[in-house]
């Protein structure tokens, strides 16, 4: 047994690992902007004086964070700046959190809660015609698709995240989908129960009702209603 005051070896940090943290402190230190290029892959290892294999594995890596982007034949270059990488990069962790985690579904449950009232006040109040009439488009193609479970789904997911665009807030749009996604991916039965479809899109036009008239309290009280009958039907489904 180690003494209190003993300490363990330092593992040696994988090459990928220091040629990706060399990479982002070169893009700092140069003020690299989107689409400006980095040094090519042979003067990267000639840089760093590692292998071709250590190179490509940090730019993957790098590129899975939305980071970077690389095309065949071409420099890599700094990415445009995006949300959807890291909310994807959590997905799996979710996966595993949601399967055996009762507290944090029911965290995620009023946190998607929070989020979506707040959307749906937003959308009352900065909805313009063209928000108005997208709305509608998806209720009216969720109304023919309501026997296509897969594209029901689909549109109910656009109608919510069409809501969260109305106030041009990114990082509420994109958390928004995400929840929504990690529900259905892992449990698809928090944003489908079989045979009430027509009732989900009875709510979505109520919805959609309240935010044409611009009254944020009556937006946010359907929203909350209309989730809360998602929620409760969930927990009646897993008690039968």
């Amino acid at each position: 047994m180690n003494r209190p005051n003993e300490r363990k070896p330092i593992r040696r940090r994988k090459l990928a690992d220091e040629v990706r943290e060399r990479i982002l402190e070169s893009i700092d230190e140069q003020s690299l902007a989107p689409g400006d290029t980095l040094s090519s892959e042979r003067e990267m290892m000639d840089l760093y004086g590692v292998g071709r294999p250590a190179i490509r594995e940090a730019m993957q890596s790098l590129q899975a964070m939305g980071l970077i982007t690389v095309r065949h034949g071409e420099r890599p270059r700094v990415a445009q700046p995006t949300l959807e990488p890291v909310f994807e990069q959590l997905a799996l962790t979710m996966h595993h959190v949601l399967s055996y985690s009762e507290a944090t579904m029911a965290h995620l449950k009023e946190v998607r809660l929070v989020l979506e009232a707040r959307n749906a006040r937003i959308a009352a109040v900065q909805r313009t015609e063209s928000d108005l009439a997208d709305l509608s488009e998806l209720i009216a193609s969720a109304a023919q698709a309501s026997d296509d479970v897969p594209r029901f789904l689909d549109l109910d997911e656009q109608f919510h995240e069409r809501i969260a665009m109305v106030g041009g807030n990114p990082i509420l749009s994109a958390a928004s989908r995400s929840i929504f996604q990690w529900l259905r991916r892992f449990h698809i039965d928090m944003v489908r129960v079989p045979g009430l479809e027509r009732l989900t899109l009875q709510e979505h036009e109520a919805l959609l009702h309240a935010i044409e008239k611009g009254d944020p309290d009556l937006a946010e009280s359907r929203m909350v209603d209309h989730l809360n009958r998602a929620n409760v039907l969930y927990q009646k489904a897993n008690l039968t």
